[in-house]
Parts: C-alpha cells; structure tokens; sequence
C-alpha cells in the first residue's frame, strides 16, 4: 500500500526549519549558513534555501563575515532589527512610560507623558506611543503592536479593563477607541501579571515553569505563573490579594466600590507600612522610604520588618497554602526596600504557619518591570506572527 501523503507537510517543515533559525539568531547570532546548518541539523544546501529565503522577506540580513580556512570569507547573518517594533506602557494615576523596543528585544527609545492635566487617555496613549515610535526612528507602519500595563482587572475574553480605581477615566470602551485612534493592535495587561513576565524572562524566576509574585507598593497584588503559564482566572480577577480575608482586619461585604480597601491591603498595603514604621519611631514621604530607613537602622529597625513580614506572611501563606510554588518572588517599592532582610523574615514566617516553605526572594528585576513586561509580551507575540508567517 503507498504511503499516505499529508498535505502541507513540506510547507510545515520549512516553517518549521525557518523559525528555529530565526530563534538561534535572535538568541546566538550572528551566524553563518554552516553555523546554522549545523545548530538546527540542516544539510547545507537547505540551510542555505532557507537563509535565502529569509533574507528574501527581509527578516535576516548579512552583517559581516567570518574568516576561516581556504576560500572566501563566510557571511555572518543576523535577524533585522527594523523588520518589526512594539511598543510596551506603564500606565499610573500620574503619568504614562512607553517604550519602543525593535524584533530582537533592543529598547531604542522610552518616554514620559503626564496624565495630570487631561481627562482624555486616548490622547495620552497617542501622544505616548507616536513618541516612542518617533525617538526610536520607526515608522508607524512597523509597529506591530502595543501593550498597556495598568492597575485592575483585565478580562480574559474581551481584554477590557474594569476596576481601575487609580484611573478613573479609563472605562470599558476604551480598547476600542485606542484600536481604533492608532490602527495598531493594542492590548491591555494586568500590571502586577506583566512584572511576573519581566521576572520570568530576565529576573528571580529566570528558568522556574511555577512561582508567584507578590507585588507590595501603593497597593497589593499577586501574579502566579503555573507550568510556565500566567493564570489570569475566568474574569481576570486571579491575584486580587488585596480582597483576601485575613485575620486582624475587617472585611468589607462592598469590595467593588472605589475607595473600598480589602482586608489584606489594610493590614499590609502603603498606609499600614506607613503605620508600622510610625509605631517604631520610622517616618517617610512614601512606605519604600519607612522600610528603606528600617533597613538601614540595624537593630532598630528589625521591629518594623518582622511586624511587616508577620502580616505579609499571611497572604503568602494562603497563596502557597493552595498552589504550593517552589518560589516566592517580592516585588513593588516596599519589596526592593526591604531587600533581602524582609524576604528571608516573611520566608521564615511563612514555613512556621504553613506545611509548605517556599523560597521567598526580592525581584531580581532591577527597574520598569511592568514596563519590561509589557515589551516582553508584545514581542513573544510579534515574533509568532512574523517568525510564523514566512513560508505565505
């Protein structure tokens, strides 16, 4: 009986063929054709079809060459910076931070837009992201795409937003409008869930497939990535820490009314650091600066950061209680504040109250990690479709 022949096949495989080199590029280029025959177990001559053919679609591009024994000289090959942009934002209740970054992940241009003299965000997301493209010396036509990082709740299914009480002017709508003011696909991404991405690509959980991220700043939040996936929940609402009920604190039965705070917010969020530190002698403009003076007093300063990691403690523990991650990642202002110091108290904490001990570390993402997680999910996007569409 003849073999049956599957429709598509060779097509598939030169897609195939073309985005593992192109990944090898991005990752360990420049390469020459050998090279890149060797790394992916082509023959030479496809490697070559296959450069030929990239380089046809004006996604590689030669950028010098390697001297080696007789003969010409090889051609080294890289992927082409400008074949795509993205844009990622940070969006706070006082200003916008875009960045322009091109296909091989190169931040080229970031700028500053403040929202404390409008009411119009469409206008500020334009002006932000027109900037970024303009400094960055791309064209509009090559951005591909833009993520927003905000505060609240992101839904899954239609990718609006909706409890963004720090953003009052930023309602449901209001995707449709940016789509359609910038004619670029714009998606929005919950802020805390993007500085998990941040810290999965360059940071603590580099190389962990299951963590959780809890975010301690202005506000609280948690993002929980399991088997290398973020989990965002059926309405969005996974990571709302904030509303967990926790002992010490009174409950609201109101949550979704602005200026309602949660049980664990009261107990661990800005003003409750504030407290903290007030009630130990430790005063500051911003919770960051009460925590960065405990630290710094020594001994003195050890009341506040127990205190402070008793009650973060008990969110982690319920967090970790029903996920059991292997690790535990701190991030916000007040986290990078309490460094090391706090992570290692709220890490003991946690083992003496739960039957689970997770590592519990500070972000190993040095500044903008929403920032970088709104550029970093742009891109994997991005690359899909460009990478994925190189044998139309």
């Amino acid at each position: 009986m003849a073999a049956t022949r599957l429709p598509g096949t060779p097509r598939l495989l030169r897609a195939l063929n073309d985005r593992a080199a192109l990944d090898l590029l991005l990752t360990r280029g420049p390469l020459t054709r050998a090279q890149l025959g060797e790394m992916t177990g082509l023959s030479k001559v496809t490697a070559s079809q296959l450069v030929e053919r990239l380089e046809e679609r004006g996604l590689v591009r030669r950028v010098g060459e390697q001297a080696g024994g007789r003969g010409p000289n090889a051609q080294l090959y890289a992927v082409t910076p400008g074949s795509a942009h993205v844009i990622g934002a940070e969006v706070g209740p006082d200003g916008v931070v875009a960045a322009c970054a091109d296909i091989t992940g190169t931040v080229i241009s970031r700028v500053e837009q403040s929202t404390k003299d409008t009411d119009d965000p469409v206008g500020v997301v334009h002006n932000a992201v027109v900037q970024a493209a303009g400094e960055a010396g791309a064209d509009m036509s090559s951005v591909r795409r833009v993520v927003l990082g905000t505060p609240g709740l992101v839904d899954p299914q239609s990718g609006e937003i909706s409890f963004a009480h720090d953003l009052p002017r930023w309602h449901r709508g209001l995707l449709a409008d940016l789509r359609r003011d910038l004619n670029i696909p714009v998606f929005f991404g919950n802020d805390v869930n993007l500085a998990a991405v941040a810290e999965s690509s360059t940071g603590a959980a580099t190389g962990v497939t299951d963590f959780a991220l809890v975010w301690i700043g202005r506000g609280v939040g948690l993002a929980t990535v399991i088997n290398g996936r973020l989990h965002q929940g059926a309405t969005g609402a996974a990571g709302e820490i904030g509303y967990l009920p926790v002992g010490g604190a009174e409950v609201p039965h109101n949550a979704s009314r602005r200026g309602v705070k949660g049980a664990f917010q009261a107990i661990a969020g800005a003003d409750a650091v504030k407290a903290i530190g007030k009630q130990f002698g430790f005063r500051g403009a911003e919770a960051a600066d009460v925590v960065r003076a405990a630290v710094a007093a020594g001994p003195a300063g050890e009341p506040v950061l127990d205190e402070l990691a008793r009650r973060l403690a008990l969110g982690v523990a319920a967090t970790c209680a029903v996920l059991d991650p292997p690790l535990v990642v701190l991030a916000g202002e007040v986290s990078r504040a309490g460094g090391p110091a706090l992570a290692d108290r709220v890490e003991r904490e946690v083992a003496a109250i739960t039957l689970v001990s997770p590592k519990v570390v500070v972000t190993g993402v040095a500044s903008e990690p929403v920032l970088h997680g709104a550029l970093r999910t742009a891109l994997d996007a991005v690359r899909d479709e460009v990478f994925g569409s190189t044998t139309d």
